[in-house]
Order: structure tokens, then sequence, then C-alpha cells
């Protein structure tokens, strides 16, 4: 049953990929027939697996920030942050890199920030002479590191995982930090190295000095940019006090009441009374997909944990690979995951829940394999056959520029990212 399980986990990767059809929606159907017909469970019991907490908390975050989306507040801020640069092109990948953390670390989410930030950085590349690629490596490293912020996206669902699998929620805040600053570290060696090799930082032109400086933001984006900072402010207080003051008994009930799920949805009741957006637009923002996707991969993988899979793979991994060498290789198989599948939905729900077990029985830190399977996992998020890629593809206008595009992503771009990858969890294993 373990080996079937794998492969229907497998296998939902493969058709979602060949059929555009939703990953999530077949392993909805595979952990149907395999719980209840291959493992007994009731149907009840099976409809208990799906990840509501998870569910609830990114719908209620991604409603609340969709109305920064949905008025141009976020539009309006990337277009202010790459005003700054227009004198000095070869700033402009580290200001296309910052401006997509910016905007994904207050909420948009990875996906999101990618899907405005793509044609605009295609297009600045073509008017400065900047390299598509380097171009787009900033773009989609700074929609990852921003949307694995704490509050954000990424960030909140790692937690999520990670809390459902045993860890407690200030450990789970505390490794996701890690995380964060770890994905915010690797773009600037890695574009830096670009730049300096295929970016022909020496000729690139002064085109962008003549953009035309933007507007500024409206009374409602301003709101809606005050309110966006007060959430994260409100949300990220509770943790870090409870990591400075551990023993204190106040600072531990404030700490207590605090839900992100929860303060989001008040958050969005103050911004539809401020009508800072269109509540139909908000709610249609909110990003359906992906959600369908990581809550039944969870189905799945719950399913695979019922089944004796993930602890009999913990088990092979744990008498197979020496302890040291453990972190590089989750890495290496997250990144060759991702290289057709998705991070949120399919990588780190798969592996999360290997961590415990094996971090117990090698005593090694969870923070350093949770944050290796991350990193190794969006290092490959830019190949034309995963989310991130496929997403600056279709930015791309020209046939020509799509098909070059294309062959430096995966033959350039996506190696860069392993080795970038495969060293920083060499580092991480030493310093963790």
């Amino acid at each position: 049953m373990s080996l079937v399980v794998v492969l229907a986990i497998a296998l939902a990767v493969v058709l979602g990929y060949v059929t555009k059809i939703n990953i999530g929606l077949f392993a909805i159907a595979f952990a149907y027939v395999l719980g209840c017909f291959g493992l007994g469970m009731k149907p009840g019991a099976l409809i208990d697996l799906w990840p509501l907490k998870i569910f609830f908390v990114i719908f209620s975050v991604c409603l609340f920030y969709s109305f920064a989306l949905v008025n141009g507040t976020l539009e309006k801020l990337a277009g202010h942050m790459l005003y700054r640069c227009r004198n000095v092109p070869w700033v402009l990948p580290y200001a296309i890199l910052l401006t997509a953390t910016l905007i994904a670390a207050m909420g948009a989410g990875y996906y999101t920030v990618l899907a405005f930030m793509a044609p605009l950085t295609l297009i600045l590349c073509r008017r400065t002479g900047l390299d598509m690629v380097l171009g787009a490596m900033g773009a989609n490293y700074g929609a990852l590191a921003g949307a694995n912020f704490m509050s954000s996206q990424s960030g909140i669902i790692f937690r999520g995982l990670m809390t459902a699998n045993g860890t407690s929620d200030a450990d789970a805040f505390l490794y996701s930090g890690v995380i964060f600053a770890a994905t915010l570290v690797i773009p600037f060696f890695v574009i830096t190295a670009m730049l300096f090799l295929f970016g022909n930082h020496r000729n690139l032109n002064a085109a962008v000095a003549d953009t035309d400086r933007p507007e500024p933001l409206d009374g409602r984006q301003r709101t809606t940019l005050a309110l966006t900072l007060a959430m994260m402010a409100l949300v990220l207080l509770g943790p870090v006090l409870q990591l400075a003051m551990p023993g204190n008994p106040t600072v531990g009930y404030l700490n207590s009441k605090i839900d992100i799920g929860l303060i989001a949805g008040v958050f969005s009741v103050i911004a539809l009374l401020l009508k800072l957006g269109d509540e139909r637009k908000a709610i249609a923002s909110v990003p359906w997909s992906t959600l369908i996707m990581i809550c039944g991969m969870g189905m799945l993988i719950s399913v695979a944990i019922k089944a004796g899979t993930i602890a009999a793979l913990a088990a092979w991994l744990g008498s197979s690979i020496p302890a040291l060498l453990l972190p590089v290789v989750f890495g290496i198989v997250a990144a060759a995951m991702s290289l057709f599948s998705s991070t949120l939905g399919v990588v780190t729900p798969t592996l999360f829940p290997l961590v415990p077990e094996l971090a117990s029985g090698l005593s090694i830190s969870p923070v350093l394999l949770f944050t290796a399977i991350v990193v190794g996992s969006q290092a490959t998020s830019i190949s034309p056959f995963s989310s991130g890629g496929s997403l600056i593809l279709g930015s791309a206008l020209e046939e020509k520029a799509r098909n070059t595009l294309f062959t430096r992503l995966l033959f350039r771009a996506a190696p860069m990212g392993i080795v970038a990858a495969v060293l920083m969890n060499v580092l991480l294993t030493f310093t963790l």
C-alpha cells in the first residue's frame, strides 16, 4: 500500500501537468479511492483529513491582501520603486528583486506578484539591454523570498505544514524566519554573479531614464498601505515578543490570542467598511486554484501517513544517507521535484512530514531540513516546466524571444539556481 500511495502522488503530479487540470483534484480522487477502499477508512474520516486550518488561514489572509491588489496599491508601489533606479540601469536587477520581495512580503503571494512583475520586467529588459534571464531571475527570486515572509502566503503555508506535523507554533514561526532569511540571501549572490557573467553590465543603456514618474498614491491606496503595515505589525508582534520574553505571562497570554487568519478576517471587514476595494473582485482574487492544490495534496499526504508511507520513507532515508549529507540530498530531491511541480502544492506537503522523525532519529536540527527543502525547491521554480517559469514565458510577447527564453531558463537559470541551493545547504549544514 505504501508503494501504491507513492505512485498515486507521482501520478497526480504527472496527470496535472499533462492535462492542465488542478493537481489537487486528482489528489482528492486518489485519496478517496486509496483511503476508503484501500485502507478501509470511513468517508467522514477521510473528509476530516482536509487541512481546514491551512485552508482558512490562506483564504482569510489572501482576501485581506487582495484589496491592495485590486485598488492598484501594489502596482503603483512597484512603479515608484523601479522609477528610483532609472538613471543607473545596472541597479535594475536589484531593484526588480527588492520590489518583488517587498510587494510579496506585503501579502500578495508568489503567483500574484510574478504575474504583474514579469511583463514589467521583460519590458524594462528590452528598453535597457538588460539580459532577460537576469531580469526574470530577479523578479522570480524576489517574489519567492517575499512570499516566504512569516506573515505572507508561502510563510503561512510553511508554518501550517510544520505545526500539522508536530512543530510548536513558536518554533514554526522561528523556522519560517530562517527560511525567509536564507531565500533572501541567495538571490543577491546569484544575481551579482549573473550580472557580471552574462548581464552586459558595462553596456547597459540609459533609456529607462526617460521613464515618466508614476502618479502618487491616492487616498484609498495610502489607507490600504497603512492598514497592510498595521496588519503585518500586529501579526508579528506576539511571536516576536514571545521569543524575546518567553517566560512573561502577559506576553504568553497575548500571543495565545493572536491568530493570523482571524486577524486578517477583521482587517478585511475594516477594508470593506472603508471602501478600499470591491468585495467581489477581492474574493475573485483569492488564489482558489492554489488552495485546492495545497489542500487536495494535503489529504493524499495524510492518507500516505496513515498507510505508513511517510514513516517507511523516513526510515529508509535515515538508514541509507549519512546525516551530514541529508540536507543536501533533500535540497536536490526538492529541486528535481520542483522542475515539474509546485513548491507549495506538491514539494513541501510531500517532504515536510518526513522532517520530524528524521530530525529526532539522526539528531539533526528540524529547521535545517525544512530550510533545505524550501531552498532546493525554489531553486528550480524558474524552470519553464514549473509555475514560475511558465508565467515568465507567458509574459514574453514575441515568439522568437519566448523560444530563446525557454532554452535559457532551462539550461542557464535553473542550473545556476541548483548550484546556489546546494552551496547554501552546505553552508546551512555547518551553521545551523
